[in-house]
């Protein structure tokens, strides 16, 4: 059975390791909370922002995540596997760099992946994103700072 969570607020909690299975959320706000280490699995998040976040070592896999706002987050060792990111806003968000402080317990350096996502529309704005993985996803209308990652892309050609 899931989770519905509507037109709510999650203030500053630490729910650190919880596991988000099944769940559906619409105009949540998300802020000072910590969801270090969670997972969130087949969840539907619409119209939701996420301030002040850290979302250290999390999983994030088969979610839609439509109209989300990421912003002041730390994504460091996080996993996100096919999921529906269509027009989702990350602004100052840490995608780390190595040499940061951000290693996992073996000493291994592990960048931030998006592996297998729909980033239509989305936009990253004043986020550091060396070390990000982009893999196998459509990045269709993708902006980086305002400029089209297409025409990014061109100019480095």
């Amino acid at each position: 059975m899931g989770l519905t969570i509507q037109n709510n607020d999650l203030q500053q909690v630490d729910i650190t390791g919880s596991a988000w299975k099944e769940v559906n959320a619409e105009k949540l706000n998300i802020d000072n909370v910590s969801l270090a280490g969670t997972t969130v699995t087949n969840a539907n998040m619409q119209e939701v922002t996420l301030n002040d976040v850290n979302l250290q070592g999390s999983h994030v896999t088969n979610a839609n995540l439509t109209n989300v706002t990421v912003q002041h987050a730390n994504f460091s060792h996080a996993k996100i596997d096919h999921v529906h990111l269509f027009g989702t806003e990350f602004h100052n968000v840490v995608f780390p760099v190595e040499g940061d402080g951000n290693f996992k317990a073996d000493g291994q350096y592990e960048p931030v992946r998006f592996n297998n996502c729909d980033l239509t529309n989305s936009k990253l704005t004043n986020c550091n994103l060396s070390n990000l993985e982009i893999t196998d996803c459509d990045i269709t209308g993708l902006k980086i700072n305002g400029v089209l990652i297409k025409d990014l892309l061109e100019q480095v050609k």
